[in-house]
């Protein structure tokens, strides 16, 4: 098939493959905090953002409330919709598609589409990855649901701090400058100290107050931030495009 000659689409693919695997995780993890098989699917199939699931399902392993955990989802829901601006942008979507590409707007298919410079490969590239992502997500999240139904107590495998685990583990690789460092120190201190005088959950809306305080001041270099989950290829500084892109090996 054509498509599958495209390198745009081979890179989405492969990248769906290694992402959508991870669902089970996020599966096996939110029965364990408490919710449903259906009330998992239902995450993953509305919300489907990796990063806002595990933050949900983290406070309510802590015994946050739902609206604690609603919110500490929204804000790290709110990078995608810069990247939908981003994509719109770039790929400029009609009609229906509009409301598809922006459910599968993730970390991922952000990436790859960027890594692109030919229109055509920007488009396969965000297709592919973000609508592979989402069938494969949806699948596994499914499947570890059933599985971590079976397993019974989670308090007895230590899987009740299992989804902040997942998070932290998620989040710290991409805290490659010096200001995000400083800023998830600072906000983990602030944590820290407020956790025995207010519910669970809150803390960690209290440290995104201090976090988004700490950016309007503008307080250290401001040039860096998050690095994405998926770094996108290098590009050839001779041809500004990959260096295989556009011939079959």
């Amino acid at each position: 098939m054509k498509l599958w000659r495209s390198p745009a689409a081979r890179i989405g693919a492969s990248v769906a493959i290694a992402t959508g695997l991870y669902g089970v995780s996020f599966g096996a993890l939110s029965v364990a905090s408490g919710l449903d098989f259906w009330q998992t699917q239902v995450l993953s199939l509305l919300l489907f953002s990796g990063g806002s699931q595990f933050a949900f399902v983290g406070v309510l392993a802590g015994g946050g409330a739902a609206g604690a955990a609603l919110g500490s989802a929204a804000l790290l829901g709110i990078r995608n919709a810069v990247y939908g601006m981003q994509l719109n942008a770039l790929l400029q979507p009609k009609g229906w598609l509009r409301f598809g590409s922006a459910h599968i707007t993730i970390d991922e298919s952000m990436a790859t589409a960027s890594a692109q410079t030919d229109p055509a490969e920007q488009k396969r590239a965000f297709w592919v990855t973000g609508v592979g992502i989402f069938l494969l997500w949806n699948v596994f999240t499914a499947l570890g649901a059933l599985l971590g139904g079976a397993i019974g107590d989670p308090k007895v495998w230590g899987l009740d701090g299992a989804a902040v685990a997942a998070f932290l583990g998620l989040l710290w690789p991409r805290l490659k400058a010096r200001e995000p460092v400083a800023i998830a120190v600072a906000c983990a201190v602030v944590t820290v100290v407020v956790i025995p005088f207010v519910p669970p959950g809150v803390p960690v809306l209290v440290a995104a107050v201090v976090a988004a305080v700490w950016g309007l001041l503008g307080v250290g270099a401001a040039d860096e931030g998050l690095e994405p989950d998926v770094e996108p290829p290098h590009r050839s500084p001779a041809h500004g495009r990959l260096p295989d892109e556009g011939r079959m090996p």
